[in-house]
């Protein structure tokens, strides 16, 4: 474990229902920031309570913080994962090309869904008791494309794509010092540095995608991410800024 950032904990598993779950039932006796990995998840999730498929071999791990701050701040630290999962990609893969940024929480793949990131919270009034930031990576095989909603991103494998076998092990090895690097700066200088830095690898950016909330369709041309992290979308009718939705190509 060279480079493992100091003070944080590692619990890795053989099997787990859920990492996310597990993040929540340990946060109580917890007063540190902790990596839970699992080799195997029975009941594994992403957005929207989906299930997730995780066979062995793929990555599944979350963090779990307790930070001191307001929801919407905690929040933005989907952005610091999905930094620290690309610079966790390239460290594993030196000269790994095709990595791009999905909003709101994926890492693409030469245009397909590598990874996925799931962040779950707990606080009451207005401050947090702990975040947990799940990320799920296909780094040996991916879903069943026809088992997605119509018009999802196509998922791919890390190994399918690049003809190499990386491990859970080592994957964590080199994300849990990433994401120190990249929560370091988020704590000092706040959103705009991460905001720079996600928008220079963000996917289709300038381009027309689509923008599915609970509500409404929307469809325009991906502008940029603005300072409280939503989607800035410019359509026929104007600007507008999207504070959650699924994003179609």
């Amino acid at each position: 474990m060279t480079g493992w950032p100091g003070g944080v904990e590692r619990r890795v598993l053989d099997s787990v229902d859920s990492t996310n779950a597990e993040a929540a039932r340990i946060a109580p006796g917890l007063a540190g920031p902790c990596w839970i990995m699992a080799y195997r998840q029975t009941a594994a999730r992403g957005r929207r309570g989906r299930a997730w498929a995780n066979p062995e071999g793929n990555f599944a791990a979350t963090l779990l913080l307790r930070p001191d701050e307001p929801p919407a701040q905690a929040a933005l630290r989907s952005f610091v994962a999905a930094l620290a999962l690309r610079d966790a990609l390239l460290a594993v893969l030196p000269g790994l090309s095709g990595l791009s940024l999905k909003w709101p929480n994926d890492v693409l793949l030469n245009e397909g869904k590598v990874a996925g990131i799931l962040l779950e919270s707990s606080g009451n009034g207005g401050r947090m008791d702990w975040i947990a930031i799940g990320i799920g990576v296909n780094l040996l095989s991916a879903p069943d494309p026809a088992a997605l909603e119509a018009g999802a991103t196509p998922p791919v494998s890390l190994a399918g794509e690049t003809g190499q076998r990386v491990t859970p092990d080592a994957l964590l090895d080199a994300l849990a010092p990433a994401y120190d690097r990249w929560e370091r700066q988020f704590a000092t200088l706040g959103f705009a540095p991460i905001r720079t830095a996600w928008l220079a690898g963000a996917a289709r950016l300038g381009q027309g995608i689509t923008a599915r909330t609970a509500r409404d369709t929307l469809t325009g041309t991906f502008e940029t991410v603005d300072e409280a992290g939503n989607l800035v979308l410019v359509t026929s009718s104007g600007r507008r800024a999207v504070p959650a939705a699924e994003i179609f190509f």
